[in-house]
């Protein structure tokens, strides 16, 4: 039986972020791809322009269809939208013991829509930190879910701990938005140790949907029985290669390239490494 995944986030009606990235990155990455999809969004490459919150029931119902046949290995989260889809979201959760959860705590769009309303951070920190077998914030996330102005490296570590006491077992703290033009550096951090995993920064606007995709890579590695340290390298790896060989969609922020690794059969010359902190 192959290894099965599953979304639980908007959709994305241009396909390059949400659900319609994720999908496409388990497809990549070798899990058979599942959805639960909390909203439909209107947009493009140029920002979000509408969007349709799904009802809470039909939420739980799409929850209910999957453990009744197709169980998930692993299971991500993207855009919840507000609280009652979160509480709803992390109730399924607990009563069904999904394993393998990955919490990517989309809260803003590229463009600067809000896609979490404000009032429903607490209860991310509430209801779905604990569950979380790894939570994967970039740094304006990690400051806004922890209160800690992100600067610095030793910033960086900071908000790492605090997620971890808020429950999360393992933490990733993205650099993208770090201040170093040439390398973009994320901290792993376990409770007891981390990681610094670093990758070279390419200079372009094709990145959207570059956290779905990340999350969703390693959401695939975990389904398929890595460790969470080797799924978050090989899906460091796979975002690399997505984002280094661009396709040219859109007139905005692009999306980036999810088949990129398999048009390169995995290899690049320019690979990503970690070091112990």
């Amino acid at each position: 039986m192959p290894a099965r995944a599953a979304t639980i986030a908007g959709s994305d009606s241009s396909g390059g972020a949400g659900i319609q990235a994720d999908i496409k990155t388990f497809q990549e990455c070798g899990a058979y791809g599942m959805s639960v999809i909390t909203a439909l969004t209107a947009q493009n490459t140029l920002g979000v322009h509408d969007v349709h919150r799904i009802p809470a029931a039909h939420i739980a119902a799409q929850f209910d269809a999957l453990e009744d046949d197709v169980r998930p290995d692993a299971v991500k989260t993207g855009m919840l939208a507000d609280g009652q889809t979160i509480n709803i979201v992390s109730e399924r959760l607990v009563t069904y013991r999904w394993p393998n959860i990955v919490v990517d705590p989309v809260m803003i769009a590229k463009g600067g829509t809000a896609l979490l309303e404000k009032n429903a951070v607490e209860q991310l920190r509430t209801h779905l930190l604990p569950i979380a077998t790894v939570v994967t914030p970039n740094i304006p996330e990690a400051a806004a879910l922890t209160s800690i102005a992100i600067h610095s490296r030793i910033e960086q570590f900071e908000a790492a701990k605090r997620l971890h006491e808020l429950g999360a077992g393992h933490v990733l703290v993205k650099g993208g938005h770090g201040p170093d033009k040439d390398y973009s550096t994320d901290l792993l951090y376990d409770g007891s140790e981390g990681w610094w995993i670093e990758g070279p920064r390419h200079d372009t606007i094709r990145t959207h949907g570059t956290g779905c995709t990340l999350s969703s890579a390693i959401t695939a590695y975990l389904a398929k029985g890595y460790s969470v340290l080797d799924s978050i390298i090989k899906a460091k790896q796979y975002i690399h290669m997505a984002i280094k060989y661009p396709i040219a969609v859109g007139k905005g922020h692009g999306p980036v390239n999810h088949w990129a690794a398999r048009t390169l059969n995995g290899r690049d010359g320019s690979l990503c490494h970690y070091i112990k902190s």
